[in-house]
């Protein structure tokens, strides 16, 4: 909304003296926030689930089921399905723990109360680059310390690369296949290219990625196997010991709020009697910087490695007339991916708004295995930025 104001001339749209408060959007932040948990607690209450709020612990499988206990309560079930989510990753670099308050993670970047002058992130993945966006957008002094040679390790590595050019020319100073080796204070101190550099910032955000939370709640007690420093599940989201399910982050694998989601409803499913089976083909992953990214299934990078044999395509967002109209001076694009063979979609990936807006339609094509022809004969609202998906798919 900031820089939209900001830069309204562009529309003809004059506002004198734009400003923002900082306080105040923290206050509607956690308004929103409020307002969303209540109706979750609202909808749970109506369909008569019993919340408990403490820290539970497994004590293990009885004679009458799986026992937890919690608040000095025992309550026993046949099956028990665990969600304890993620956390921040904090590696071993020397003078974290010693800068205190200085560090911070996605938690608490998201409760100081005043705007840091500067900011250096340490990891350019979509946390790191999310957060980096906003306080730009602010005008925060940012700095992003990444290890890898592309920010964003995993999205397709072109429009990643198009978002950082984005990014730099918005202000934000980038180091890549750089090594944090040890924090001074509120100094980072890196390796890149065989030399030390050190850069400084009122506070430094910690955003390497997050783990699984598997330890501190008993899990051990069942002897349940794990993988990739999750919980090993199957297809059904079952575990090797019968009658525990996981689902969401404490899996591992797609550490995503709708991919967790419907892990979940396929362990629901499951026990009521329907079969369900989890597809990890068809996920979409965005990320909420201005523009937005987004993308679903294979990159060319993952068709590569697994040997897909596949035709690509993209063409620039301004092939659709309505990113134009509300994009003033915007760049974006459009990749798709198709098997070589049948011309079925396997990939899509976004730069430009309203990126998150219009993945949807492409994991659709994804999961029902739509070809090229297929997808020329739908029909497309015009005029609409998700237009550009269609003049991709005729002009391979």
């Amino acid at each position: 909304m900031y820089e939209n104001a900001l830069h309204g001339e562009k529309y003809g749209v004059y506002g004198d003296h734009i400003r923002f408060d900082y306080e105040k959007m923290l206050s509607r932040k956690k308004k929103v926030v409020r307002k969303l948990v209540s109706g979750v607690e609202s909808k749970m209450k109506s369909n008569h689930v019993t919340v408990v709020k403490g820290d539970a612990y497994i004590n293990g499988r009885s004679a009458e089921g799986i026992e937890v206990s919690c608040n000095n309560e025992k309550y026993i079930g046949k099956n028990l399905l665990v969600c304890t989510g993620s956390e921040a990753s904090v590696p071993p670099i020397p003078g974290l723990k010693e800068a205190g308050d200085v560090i911070l993670t996605n938690r608490e970047i998201l409760e100081m109360e005043t705007l840091p002058a500067s900011l250096v992130v340490i990891g350019g993945g979509v946390i790191g680059m999310e957060f980096a966006s906003f306080f730009n957008s602010l005008g925060s002094k940012v700095t992003v310390v990444e290890m890898l040679p592309e920010i964003l390790g995993g999205l397709d590595f072109e429009i990643s690369a198009m978002l950082r050019d984005i990014y730099t020319k918005k202000g934000i100073a980038f180091n890549l296949n750089a090594k944090v080796v040890q924090v001074e204070g509120n100094k980072v101190v890196f390796e890149k290219e065989g030399n030390t550099h050190t850069v400084e910032g009122d506070k430094i955000l910690l955003s390497v990625g997050r783990r699984p939370v598997t330890q501190g709640f008993g899990l051990e007690n069942l002897q349940v196997e794990l993988l990739r420093n999750g919980i090993k599940v199957d297809e059904k989201m079952r575990t090797n010991v019968p009658g525990v399910f996981a689902a969401g982050d404490v899996t591992g694998f797609s550490l995503l709020a709708h991919t967790a989601s419907r892990e979940g409803e396929v362990v629901v499913n499951n026990l009521t009697g329907r079969n369900d089976l989890m597809r990890y083909n068809a996920i979409p992953g965005v990320v909420y910087t201005n523009p937005e990214v987004a993308g679903v299934g294979e990159t060319e990078e993952s068709a590569k490695a697994k040997h897909i044999a596949y035709k690509v395509s993209k063409l620039p967002m301004a092939f659709a007339g309505r990113f134009v109209a509300e994009n003033e001076g915007g760049s974006g694009m459009c990749k798709v991916l198709t098997g070589e063979k049948h011309g079925e979609i396997i990939g899509v990936h976004l730069l430009g708004n309203p990126s998150s807006e219009i993945i949807y339609g492409a994991c659709m094509a994804i999961e029902q295995e739509l070809t090229l022809k297929e997808l020329q004969e739908v029909v497309f609202p015009h005029p609409t930025v998700s237009e550009i998906f269609k003049e991709v798919v005729f002009s391979f």
